[in-house]
């Protein structure tokens, strides 16, 4: 890779996620350049398939070959894996942190989600129609009380690593 070029990410925070704010601030700190989709305000208005063929859209206009990187977060993770539901697998290289894959549960606060899309996500693992991710790791950490990727993974072999001390808020 030539020294002089500034690496690009494709970044998609977590739900009311800013490109500039906690992980995009730390990897603009660092000298990459962050292009993405702030998922607030306008983005949060579109229905979920719209931000669905938003993203796809983003996705094979600019990012689609083997050299692409593509950072998700929590909600992020969630949207970018359901554009997959659609398509051939992403090409590049992919980090997912603290993803919901299928709905959210905290027991320490007792709260919890599920989401009326996820099941079209669970049941395209069970049934072995996920595309195959060649190039996406899992990082979690390891006191994280929502994101469960290990369990909910263990079928599309997606390398899932735990991770003390990470905040997804901060990026940390």
């Amino acid at each position: 890779m030539d020294e002089n070029v500034t690496p690009t990410v494709y970044y998609l925070p977590g739900r009311s996620g800013k490109l500039t704010t906690g992980l995009g601030k730390g990897l603009l700190d660092r000298g990459v350049s962050v292009v993405g989709r702030e998922t607030r305000d306008v983005f949060l208005k579109l229905t979920f398939q719209q931000q669905l063929d938003t993203i796809k859209t983003d996705l094979l206009e600019q990012f689609w070959h083997e050299d692409s990187k593509l950072v998700a977060v929590s909600y992020g993770c969630y949207l970018f894996l359901h554009t997959q539901l659609s398509s051939t697998a992403f090409p590049g290289k992919i980090l997912l942190l603290s993803p919901v894959l299928y709905g959210a549960f905290s027991p320490t606060v007792g709260i919890g989600y599920i989401s009326s899309t996820a099941n079209k996500l669970r049941q395209a693992v069970e049934e072995h129609q996920f595309p195959s991710l060649k190039q996406a790791e899992i990082h979690v950490g390891l006191d994280d009380s929502v994101s469960n990727p290990e369990e909910e993974t263990s079928q599309v072999k997606i390398r899932v690593s735990k991770v003390p001390f990470w905040d997804a808020d901060t990026g940390k």
